[in-house]
């Protein structure tokens, strides 16, 4: 069973990431454009499996997260390990819940085809999004031009990532990640029972989740640095209070390995409307949740930038209370 329609009530079951067998794909186009637009030149972008210290100690922040969640009466579920061509760290980027369906969305990365094959038995019922395939989905003019997006309008692409969840309402990145053609496609598949509100012109280089996070109805953080105001919203989410995040402190990243910016260390994962989970250094951004009655339980995620992902990206929530 799984139920989940928003990112604040109370965590029943949760898939949490692994970081076995994690690896960057060889240089393809739609490598090139979605992960490294900012890039001039990829010739010092390696490939391959990542050095085995990351994923160990990557492995032991995710098991520390399982046995917290735990703890917290959280029924806890893990990928099928299998030879990923990218990884199975960040099952948040693969399949997006909402209410009792589940979607594997139509990813931007070649490489990240199949990934959720890895969370099917965890998914009855889960339900493929169309995932056209092919070079020309790709805009190549976006390379070095952030105003320039890389996924064409030719047919639907985006990571679930690319999307937060506020009951009949979702907050759809439109992004390097997520065309539009990708948000009117999930938007006709839910249907009438949600509504599909797109933030453009904020940030390119790719999810939602170091942009905009939903700490509860009515309440959200902001990064400052793209958000500049709340017009920049859509109208429905505009009477929302903002919390506007305070500068992230960088825990920096494996030599030669950065898959994020320091802005990552905003992406938290939500237990209950009073309690997340933040990465342990990000005491500023602790006290201003504090100061809304927000817990912080304070975890380690070393490689959160070598990897690309904080801890709401490593989760992927089953069943919320109502």
């Amino acid at each position: 069973m799984i139920n989940s329609r928003n990112e604040w009530t109370k965590l029943r079951k949760v898939v949490v990431g692994s970081a076995t067998g994690a690896r960057i794909p060889a240089m393809d186009t739609s490598l090139r454009t979605v992960n490294y637009a900012n890039l001039t030149t990829v010739d010092h972008v390696r490939s391959g499996l990542y050095p085995n210290r990351v994923i160990d100690e990557a492995n032991e922040d995710l098991e520390s997260l399982c046995q917290f969640l735990v703890g917290q009466d959280v029924e806890v579920l893990r990928p099928l390990e299998y030879n990923p061509q990218y990884y199975h760290y960040c099952p948040r980027d693969t399949v997006l819940v909402h209410g009792n369906r589940s979607i594997a969305t139509p990813m931007s990365l070649a490489a990240r085809f199949d990934e959720w094959r890895s969370l099917a038995q965890h998914l009855p019922g889960l339900e493929l999004a169309p995932n056209q395939q092919g070079d020309n989905l790709y805009d190549q003019s976006c390379l070095g031009n952030p105003n320039r997006l890389a996924l064409r309008e030719l047919a639907p692409k985006f990571d679930a990532a690319n999307i937060i969840r506020a009951d009949d309402d979702l907050l759809y990145l439109v992004s390097n990640s997520g065309n539009i053609a990708g948000a009117k496609w999930l938007a006709e598949t839910l249907g009438p029972a949600a509504k599909v509100h797109l933030l453009q012109g904020v940030y390119s280089y790719m999810h939602i989740d170091s942009t905009v996070a939903f700490l509860r109805q009515g309440l959200m953080l902001c990064n400052p640095a793209r958000i500049k105001s709340k017009d920049q919203l859509p109208a429905v989410f505009r009477n929302w209070d903002v919390i506007w995040c305070a500068d992230p402190v960088d825990i920096g990243h494996y030599p030669g390995y950065c898959n994020a910016s320091e802005w990552i260390n905003m992406n938290l994962f939500s237990i209950s409307p009073d309690l997340v989970v933040l990465e342990e250094h990000q005491h500023p951004l602790r006290k201003q949740l504090e100061s809304q009655g927000i817990n912080c339980a304070m975890l380690s995620m070393r490689h959160q930038r070598t990897l690309g992902g904080g801890f709401h990206c490593v989760t992927l929530d089953l069943v919320r209370d109502a």
